[in-house]
């Protein structure tokens, strides 16, 4: 069955009721998207800071999702969740569409399944660390869990020799060296201990009354300990673990101890940064703003995560977002203290998709020549002026002006800013050619040399 004939999500904009832990930590989901916490909390721990600090530096990641939901190219797992910004095939009942999502697990069965294409891919574009997708709100597992049959090991895939997925795209990019992070959802709307068929689904939220049924609650929490577990002790270094489902918290009535986690987490990876997305506290050692970018500098760790299309997975038909648009992002990103995770999905047979690999290239290619301007950069006090993003070396005695391209734009016969005034010259970053200038009254003005490439540049300061 056709999934793209089955699911549509409306693109209206919505605001959800906001749950009571988004309340407290000031944070909410609009049109399903996660903010970002108002306030942080530096860790404690010298080896997660010294880990941060390294994170920081890199600067550009892939986030990677890949599951059921690849296999007829459809919005990652919520398609399932009976909020009222989603919409089904009304030919069918609720029952007859979950059965229909989880059987997919018997549809899965990737053959041409590649991590060292994406590997290589990512590192081609210039990315340093990566985010694999351990498990989605549907439940089904991308690694050989004890917990439960919902994985890939045990269905159509089971045979393949590269089976545990996880083990084999952590392998791939750490050949590859990249930092390495796991994604988890805290929420599993395939497990009993969550969603309980006795009763009807309720939302994006665990559907009985905790305190009426503690002993169920109780097993879902060492369900998610115990997985969690897993993959901190199973399958080698573990830098980062992205926990998402912010619903899924202490103050919401939805208490998993993520004091416990944390403790056994830090037992088998002592420098993990641990990002318990939209929970400000000890343990959203960084945070994650959805599909946006801070109006302003921030001086504490954080991520935009943004997809490359306008889905976080694999999808029938996808829009995606130029080099350009990447490049430009990376830009203001990098420049307001930030870092950037892309979202990529490949396809259900496993591979990354073409036209994803070609617009990842020239990314890449941008970066060859540019990169000095982004990775293990600081920021600086006056980080925008006009169309120009500003950022500093690590020593600081090189500024650099980072200006972005929209699509369909052509670059200016000249640019004109006001601070981080040059001392020496003035040159671009791809060839090292100097420029003249002037500056009159705090102004600095340069023309711009003739046939430059029709992309975003970068000066240097010197």
């Amino acid at each position: 069955m056709n999934g793209t004939t089955i699911i549509t999500v409306m693109k209206k904009s919505f605001v959800l009721p906001l749950l009571s832990c988004f309340m407290t930590t000031m944070t909410f989901a609009q049109n399903n998207v996660h903010q970002q916490s108002l306030s942080y909390e530096w860790p404690k721990e010298e080896q997660v800071l010294q880990n941060l600090q390294r994170w920081q530096d890199l600067k550009f990641g892939v986030l990677i999702h890949w599951g059921l939901y690849s296999v007829p190219g459809i919005v990652e797992s919520w398609s399932i969740c009976d909020e009222n910004w989603i919409t089904r095939d009304t030919t069918m009942t609720y029952q007859q569409y979950q059965d229909w999502y989880f059987g997919l697990a018997d549809k899965f069965n990737p053959q041409n399944f590649n991590p060292r294409q994406w590997a290589t891919v990512m590192k081609d574009a210039g990315m340093k660390y990566m985010i694999f997708t351990t498990k989605h709100h549907d439940g089904f597992c991308m690694f050989d869990s004890r917990e439960t049959d919902f994985t890939i090991t045990r269905h159509a895939f089971k045979d393949n020799v590269q089976s545990d997925v996880l083990r084999f795209v952590l392998e791939a990019f750490r050949e590859n060296d990249f930092m390495i992070g796991t994604y988890f959802s805290k929420p599993d709307w395939h497990s009993q201990y969550y969603w309980w068929d006795v009763y009807a689904k309720k939302g994006r939220n665990v559907n009985y009354y905790i305190d009426q049924h503690p002993w169920r609650w109780n097993q879902f929490c060492k369900f998610t300990y115990n997985q969690i577990e897993e993959i901190m002790s199973r399958y080698g270094n573990v830098d980062i673990l992205w926990l998402d489902g912010g619903w899924v918290c202490k103050e919401n009535n939805q208490d998993i101890h993520m004091d416990e986690i944390a403790k056994m987490a830090r037992h088998h990876q002592p420098s993990l940064i641990i990002v318990e997305r939209t929970i400000r506290g000890p343990y959203e050692n960084y945070q994650t703003p959805e599909r946006t970018i801070p109006d302003k500098q921030l001086s504490y760790p954080w991520e935009s995560c943004i997809p490359l299309s306008d889905d976080w997975g694999y999808v029938n038909r996808p829009r995606w977002k130029s080099s350009a648009k990447v490049i430009n992002t990376l830009m203001e990103v990098v420049a307001k203290g930030g870092n950037l995770a892309l979202g990529v999905g490949p396809t259900s047979d496993g591979i990354i998709q073409p036209e994803a690999v070609d617009i990842l290239e020239r990314i890449g290619e941008w970066l060859k020549t540019n990169g000095e301007a982004i990775y293990d950069t600081k920021t600086t006090n006056h980080y925008h002026d006009g169309n120009l993003w500003f950022t500093s070396s690590n020593n600081s005695r090189l500024t650099f002006a980072l200006y972005p391209l929209e699509d369909g734009k052509q670059l200016p016969t000249s640019i004109s800013w006001t601070g981080n005034l040059p001392q020496k010259r003035i040159r671009l970053l791809e060839n090292h050619q100097s420029l003249k200038y002037n500056i009159q009254d705090g102004k600095v003005t340069l023309k711009l040399p003739k046939k430059m490439k029709q992309q975003p540049f970068v000066l240097v300061i010197e």
